[in-house]
């Protein structure tokens, strides 16, 4: 790493794969220098070997509040006394069911990922953000990759639409908070984007709701989830947006990104969330038996 790209030093959560790698890729372009978190050394490696000294793999789980603190004093030390550039809080995943059928540690699971840990990294490294007066440079920047979901709930991915609303709502409370640091809080929520996210939510055994009302509705919602991920948006669009995000002068405070938003965003706000709820219903099977 040289002293240049120090001075846009940013750390990409989750970045093995899709939009956590994306946004390496092109941070590394624009010259920055990145430190990936990742929890396996394969991923570590296979970044070392794409992108060579331009990044400096991480080796943590986000859940792990120990593990976590042990990468940004890493980092810190290699910052000396300058500030961090950005933090790009993307690590996530998906838990699929019917909210009837899943425990409390089905849901708790998800939260520690999709929320406890983008607690854990933020406090980790605000510091180095700006929290600490000592360090030299502007104050940086923190992207929050929510989702689609995180306004709108969708049957069968409820663990994840809470989190990510339950992220909305965080990241609207840090970004107000932080503003005595100067410190900012972007949020961006893709829809659906071609990231092994799906992949992962597919093997998840679905098939454990087969004796259930709901197995038929299930199966024509994974197979549509799945379809909807496969045909998203490429990972580097929201890359390009990422950073953006911590580029540009102006910045808005969310950005959603969506192939076909009128359908995503536009109408469902538009119409009577009981006609919603209708239309869901029916397509999916979801109506009263009588």
């Amino acid at each position: 790493m040289t002293q240049n790209s120090l001075d846009r030093a940013i750390v990409v959560t989750g970045a093995s794969t899709g939009i956590g790698r994306a946004a390496v890729a092109k941070a590394v372009r624009e010259g920055a220098h990145v430190f990936a978190s990742v929890r396996k050394e394969a991923d570590a490696e296979s970044l070392r070997s794409e992108f060579g000294a331009a990044v400096t793999p991480l080796l943590f789980d986000v859940a792990d509040e120990a593990a976590v603190r042990a990468g940004a004093a890493q980092v810190a030390a290699a910052l000396g006394d300058k500030r961090l550039y950005g933090l790009v809080n993307n690590a996530g995943i998906a838990v699929p069911g019917p909210l009837l059928h899943l425990d409390t540690d089905a849901l708790r699971r998800q939260f520690e990922i999709n929320l406890f840990g983008v607690h854990n990294v933020t406090r980790a490294f605000a510091d180095l953000l700006g929290a600490d007066k000592e360090r030299v440079g502007k104050p940086g920047r923190i992207v929050m990759i929510s989702s689609v979901g995180g306004r709108n709930g969708s049957p069968f991915v409820g663990p994840y639409s809470a989190s990510k609303f339950a992220l909305e709502g965080y990241s609207q409370s840090l970004r107000r908070e932080l503003m005595l640091y100067g410190i900012d809080v972007i949020v961006i929520g893709p829809g659906a984007i071609a990231t092994p996210i799906w992949d992962k939510a597919e093997s998840e055994d679905l098939k454990r709701f087969s004796n259930t009302d709901y197995a038929p509705a299930v199966e024509r919602v994974a197979d549509y989830m799945l379809a909807q991920g496969k045909q998203g948006l490429p990972p580097a669009d929201v890359g390009d947006l990422i950073w953006h995000c911590l580029s540009d002068p102006k910045p808005k405070v969310r950005y959603a990104i969506l192939r076909k938003p009128f359908m995503d965003a536009t109408l469902p706000r538009l119409l009577p969330p009981r006609m919603v709820d209708n239309i869901i219903a029916k397509r999916l099977g979801l109506t009263k038996r009588t």
